[in-house]
Parts: structure tokens; C-alpha cells; sequence
């Protein structure tokens, strides 16, 4: 499914997203990331390790809720489906992020002993408000 242009803008601005993964008892898992798109494609950032990633893995379905920082009551709700998880790229994109939304080229927190990953999300369904 294409994102709508608000979901672009949104994700696009320096809007922070919550993640809603299912834990392995179905448990709702919630998160606040930074988030980011090639195209039509919702791109996350995590550690191999981290329980969003773990779910994922397991259940690819996720559900993320944007809204605009300067206006709360400017949102987008999206409901779609890892469609991969690579430790390809996920160094490099981190930095990219942490400029977004530090204005850092560097992000200061690289474990490597906890590579990064790169989550692609298609979306299934778009709500925005």
C-alpha cells in the first residue's frame, strides 16, 4: 500500500512514532523510535537483541502511531507487515537518524557486540486524523 502524503510528511519530519509488536503470549509491546521511509517502504532502526526486533521476527505484524510535534492533534495510525529485517545498512543508517533527530552525524551509542537493524514495514492500512 503507498503512504499517504501526510504519512510521508510526518514520517519525514522529526516526529518520533510509537511501535506496537506482540510478545510472545500476545502481550501488547509498545516503543517509542525514530522512524524513516525509502518510498512507500516505513524503515526502523533497532538492535538485533531489542524485544521490538525479537517479536518482529517472530509475528510481523505491526501497528505505529505518528503525530505532529507541533500540532499532537495532526496524526497518522498505520497497520502493516515487516516485510525484512537485515543487519545490512543498520551502522550507517543509525548516524543518518541520529542527524534527523540530534543533529548528530554520529550516533554515540554503537554496541558492537549488538549490531543494528534495519526493520522494513509495508503498510496495510493508513488512518490519519
Amino acid at each position: 500500500m503507498k503512504l499517504s502524503e501526510k504519512a510521508k510528511k510526518l514520517i519525514d519530519g522529526k516526529n518520533f512514532a510509537s511501535v506496537a509488536t506482540s510478545m510472545p503470549n500476545g502481550s501488547p509491546q509498545v516503543a517509542t523510535v525514530w522512524v524513516d521511509r525509502e518510498g512507500d517502504t516505513i524503515i526502523l532502526n533497532a538492535t538485533r537483541s531489542r524485544q521490538r526486533t525479537l517479536n518482529l521476527k517472530r509475528d510481523p505484524r505491526i501497528a505505529i502511531s505518528l503525530f505532529d510535534q507541533s500540532n499532537p492533534y495532526s496524526s497518522v495510525s498505520i497497520r502493516g507487515k515487516v516485510i525484512e529485517i537485515t543487519e545490512k545498512g543498520g551502522e550507517e543508517h543509525i548516524d543518518k537518524m541520529s542527524l534527523k533527530y540530534n543533529g548528530t552525524p554520529k550516533y554515540p551509542y554503537h554496541i558492537p557486540s549488538d549490531p543494528r537493524v534495519l526493520i522494513r514495514v509495508e503498510a496495510t492500512r493508513i488512518h490519519e486524523m
